[in-house]
């Protein structure tokens, strides 16, 4: 196994992103047959009753995090919840899932957003390297 911190989780519903403001997180890569990984985050409770509709469910969620530093690509997990405890003022949340892009598919779908946006030429690139940097949300 292997452990990373996490700096950041947003959750992708429909076509609304949930950021998922931390306390303190966690990804483990299990290593496992099935590549299963398990992200654990602590946060307050103000998400605390839109995920527990999720609990228990067979629904996926997809999640979108950065690992070890804000400057890594998003990575996006295909997750279910595996646990949501919730403390006095703090919840904790375990989603268990698989790894769903590459790391460039990122880039790629950032270039996408862009062209449909009409940019192209000098100004599609100064927007890219802008955003690459920033790394936005992207859905």
């Amino acid at each position: 196994m292997k452990t990373f911190k996490l700096i950041s989780l947003n959750l992708l519903e429909d076509d609304t992103i949930i950021n998922i403001p931390l306390e303190d997180g966690l990804i483990i890569n299990k290593e496992d047959e099935n590549s299963t990984w398990l992200i654990e985050a602590y946060t307050d409770l103000s998400h605390y009753d839109q995920l527990q509709k999720f609990d228990g469910q067979e629904k996926d969620i997809i999640v979108q995090v950065v690992i070890t530093k804000k400057e890594n690509d998003p990575a996006y997990f295909q997750t279910r919840i595996s646990s949501l405890k919730k403390f006095t003022n703090k919840m904790s949340i375990m989603l268990e899932g698989h790894l769903r892009r590459s790391r460039n598919e990122y880039s790629e779908l950032l270039l996408e957003r862009l062209l449909e946006k009409g940019l192209h030429g000098e100004e599609l690139l100064t927007a890219f390297k802008e955003q690459i940097k920033r790394k936005p949300l992207l859905k």
